[in-house]
């Protein structure tokens, strides 16, 4: 950058900026948002093209999870921590339609439990023990990792085995599809992209859209 481009006046102490500089500045960044945009629609598209069928298979477990009177226990690390939460108040409170609430748990929230786990134990068992204490044969499990290797959420996955409840994975990659959590549930939703990103944003819809449908086929349209 010239001192011509860019020039600080201590006298005013403002900056001033050469207009030719920041219209180039602000032209790369709409072309940034547009091929943000369109990447995280292709990881969208690529993933129902691949788990469209699966993905409704979910739903259909989750509705006979809630109608079976059992519940949905949720938890992820990071990112995947703030979609178990959300995921889980679009089932306790409602997501488009009022109606009753539905048992899912976020084991993600209880700073005590996951703090005294970790300093007493493991932080690899912040999941496994919450499963144990709360986990029953009627529910379901469901853990949100990107990369699909998140050892507290793959230990949390083989006791709820155990157990004897359904296991489920969202999961992202392309190299290993499901990571080391696919050999420890009964169904994994993976996003084929390499971009953390998108594969979190593909999460986030496919958990709206999971709600949506569960709504509808237990509720109705109204």
């Amino acid at each position: 950058m010239t001192t011509k481009t860019f020039r600080y006046l201590r006298c005013w102490n403002v900056f001033l900026f050469d207009r030719h500089w920041f219209s180039f500045m602000v032209e790369d960044m709409k072309t940034l948002l547009s091929t943000n945009l369109i990447y995280s629609i292709m990881a969208k598209e690529a993933f129902v093209k691949e788990a469209a069928d699966d993905i409704l298979r979910l739903t259909e477990w989750i509705r006979e999870v809630f109608e079976d009177g059992g519940k949905l226990l949720i938890f992820g690390n990071g990112g995947s921590a703030a979609d178990a939460q959300h995921l889980a108040a679009e089932f306790v409170n409602r997501f488009l339609i009022n109606r009753r609430p539905l048992p899912a748990l976020a084991l993600t929230t209880d700073t005590s439990i996951l703090t005294s786990i970790a300093n007493d134990f493991s932080y690899d068992l912040v999941f496994v023990k919450q499963i144990q204490a709360l986990g029953k044969p009627e529910d379901l499990a469901l853990g949100i990792s990107t990369s699909g290797n998140s050892v507290n959420v793959v230990k949390a996955m083989e006791t709820a085995r155990a157990i004897g409840m359904k296991t489920v994975a969202f999961t992202g990659g392309t190299t290993r599809p499901g990571g080391d959590l696919a050999a420890v549930c009964d169904l994994v939703l993976n996003v084929p992209s390499d971009s953390t990103p998108h594969i979190q944003e593909t999460h986030l819809w496919l958990e709206h859209v999971i709600c949506e449908i569960v709504e509808k086929q237990m509720f109705g349209t109204t």
